[in-house]
């Protein structure tokens, strides 16, 4: 089923998954969906392979953890999750050089912590990994440590063009 495309999230300047200005960042995009649940398409590359030809399961376990994390930010811009629990169940390779799709959801909303399901789809629509996790919401102040200062407009932004944002992303469900 096609969902519309509501926003985009901003990247980081050197987040291993989202990060603009880190050589070896898989340059994840985020996009807002119009049912709630937040999605990426992504393609890694051959230095995130563990065995030849596969992703290494932390990378897919970090595309999951920061899909599932952001999504309570659809709703609330200024809370952040900061994973205390994530558990992966990995079904089949994650291929290298392929684009594959990363979904993310809340699915319960507490006033300090949150949980979570996210999943990573082939092409094809074919299930590669799930993962449910919990997390604790944090402002970027206290996760940074005083922080705020360190997103700034150059560190902190949308790095895509606004004309290259999706209309549309098909989910398999």
């Amino acid at each position: 089923m096609k969902y519309k495309v509501t926003g985009g999230q901003k990247r980081g300047d050197n987040c291993l998954v989202c990060g603009f200005a880190n050589r070896h960042s898989l340059g994840m995009d985020f996009w807002e969906l119009e049912n709630g649940e937040l999605a990426s398409l992504v393609s890694i590359r051959p230095e995130h392979q563990s065995y030849p030809g596969r992703t290494h399961g932390g990378i897919i376990t970090a595309m999951l953890d920061e899909v599932i994390g952001r999504a309570v930010c659809i709703e609330d811009r200024h809370c952040w999750g900061v994973t205390t629990e994530i558990n992966v169940k990995f079904k089949k390779p994650v291929p290298l050089e392929e684009t594959v799709l990363v979904v993310g959801r809340v699915t319960r909303n507490r006033s300090r912590m949150f949980e979570g399901t996210g999943e990573i789809y082939a092409a094809d629509g074919t299930l590669l990994a799930s993962a449910a996790a919990t997390y604790m919401k944090m402002s970027v102040d206290r996760i940074s440590q005083g922080g705020s200062a360190l997103l700034t407009e150059d560190t902190w932004r949308f790095c895509h063009d606004p004309a290259d944002m999706p209309d549309y992303i098909e989910l398999p469900y």
